[in-house]
Order: structure tokens, then sequence, then C-alpha cells
């Protein structure tokens, strides 16, 4: 399959509905203007031609739920205030930056957790059960894709609904630990500041100087959620396997990531390698743009939910 860059109109584009992001939630969105009709037509005419379709979706994904990202513009993190996300060195040498991480974490879990799918997850669900989808690469820890049904999926950088010992391997729920949490500091409480993308909220650390950290109930050992940090790598066994289920597939679509992050962008380059034809839905410019054919500017949710897995 090789798309054109130049494509003759082949049928009316179908209608597009208004934004499916809800007000709530849509201040974590970049404003966008709705996809034109010619980037619809060209897009599903990609999908159409697709028979084992590789998906690997980031932040923009996840936004229109309400978790909010680090690189859109106006509205990520990066954009509204100077703090960074933990980095994977300081979290393994510091028991003080430990503390604040899962101070924040815990006060941030209950809205953080109880996120549901949206309308981009929900179609991508769909379009797997049509035979579409082949596999779904996601760059998010938030576990939405799995909510909303996905089977053929990858959590490229963990998921934060899971618990990991660093010491003993062992793996545990996050919500149980929430409630160890509860149980180690009853008397503790914070007024949480604005939402982070990772689960966090922002808290001074004068606020979590008592807030207590258990350790592993099987070896006493450090708990970390089993994400991937930034400055840490994703495992050779998960990039192996991803290249696997690439390699199987025929097209590339991106849906809702800058692709600026390499463990991401291994996967595009890749696939140019391999003379793939690489489709974009996001908002803004991508690492990738230059490896294309097709670049459609929109929300995630309004154009996946239009398109039909013919």
């Amino acid at each position: 399959m090789r798309l054109q860059r130049w494509v003759l109109t082949l049928h009316t584009a179908p209608a597009r509905p208004r934004s499916s992001v809800p007000a709530g939630v849509s201040s974590f969105v970049p404003a966008c203007s709705a996809a034109d009709g010619l980037s619809m037509e060209l897009l599903q005419d990609f999908v159409s031609r697709a028979k084992r379709l590789f998906v690997i979706g980031g932040a923009g994904v996840s936004t229109e739920s309400g978790i909010p990202d680090y690189r859109s513009e106006g509205v990520g993190l990066y954009a509204r205030t100077d703090r960074r996300p933990m980095q994977h060195a300081e979290f393994v040498r510091s028991a003080r930056s430990r503390q604040r991480y899962w101070a924040r974490n815990f006060v941030g879990w209950p809205l953080f957790s109880s996120r549901r799918p949206n309308s981009a997850h929900r179609a991508l669900q769909r379009w797997e059960e049509r035979g579409k989808v082949h596999w779904l690469v996601t760059q998010n820890v938030d576990a939405l894709h799995s909510k909303a049904g996905q089977k053929g999926l990858t959590e490229l950088h963990g998921c934060s609904h899971r618990v990991m010992c660093l010491g003993c391997g062992a793996i545990s729920e996050r919500e149980a630990l929430q409630r160890r949490f509860a149980a180690l500091n009853p008397e503790w409480s914070a007024q949480a500041g604005a939402v982070a993308p990772d689960g966090d909220v922002f808290l001074e650390d004068k606020q979590v100087l008592h807030f207590r950290v258990p350790s592993c109930e099987d070896c006493g050992g450090v708990l970390k959620p089993e994400v991937t940090f930034f400055g840490d790598t994703v495992s050779k066994a998960t990039v192996q396997f991803v290249h696997n289920r690439l390699a199987e597939s025929d097209a590339v679509l991106v849906v809702g990531s800058s692709l600026q992050v390499y463990s991401g962008y291994r996967f595009l380059l890749a696939a140019s390698d391999r003379k793939m034809p690489i489709a974009i839905l996001n908002i803004g410019p991508t690492r990738a743009d230059h490896l294309t054919e097709l670049r459609v500017s929109g929300r995630c949710g309004d154009v996946l939910s239009v398109i039909q897995p013919l």
C-alpha cells in the first residue's frame, strides 16, 4: 500500500460531529480547528487500504479524558509551570524525593484513577474488534486503552496502576498501595494544587515532611510505579516485541503524539526504513512529519469517531 501525496477527491467526506471533548476537560486540549474535509477523506482512504494497522498513541489521546500532557502548546505542563517530571535517578537515590513523589501521587490518585476512556479510545477498540488494528502501542501510563477493552496492546512506558518493588521485583496493584498510604497517614492531609500528567498533583515541600511511605510487604524494598520515568529506558525485550508486531503490520497510524521521546520515535524510523505508509493525526507538529505522506491536524476523538474501519 502506497499513499500518494496528491489524491483526487474520491467521495464526499463524512460529516463531522461537534467536538467530542467534554467541556470540563477542554482546558487540557490545545486549541485546534476541525480537520478539513480533504484530510478526513485521505485518512479514511488510508485506513481503508490498511489490512493490519499498527497504531502508536500518545498523550493527545488522553487529554480528551482530562489528563494533561507535557508538551502541548499553551496547555501542557511545560507551558503552564516550571515544574518538571520525576527523574529516574532522583527517585532511586533520594528517600526525600520518593516521599515528595508519593505524597503528591497519593493526593492525585483518586481523580487520576477515575478518568474514563473517551471517543478516541473507544474508536480504536472498535477498529480492533473489526480486525483493522493489528497492534496498538501507547506511550501513556493511564490504563485508559485497557479500560476501553483494547486487547492487542503494549504499554510502552508501563502503567501507573501497577507498582513494582525495586528490590525483589514484586508487582502489586496501585489501588492496594493507596489503602496502605491511608492507613499509615491517618492524620495527614494536603491541599492539592494543579494536576500533573502522571497522576500526581503539585504540593509544597513543607506539606510532605510528615508523609510516611510504606515499603514492599515481601522484602522491605523501595516501591516505585511500574512506569518508565524520565532518564530511564524501555526494556530491550519490550522494544523487540514491538518491533516484531510492527513487522507483521502493513501501515502505521500515529495518534496524538509529537514523538519527541525516542522510545516511540524509533518505531517510525523502522517503519520508514521498511517503506511502510505512515499517517499522523495530531494537534501541532511532530518529530516524524518528514517521514509521513499524510498529516491530519485535529482532535483525536473528533476524527477517529468518524473514520470507519472498512
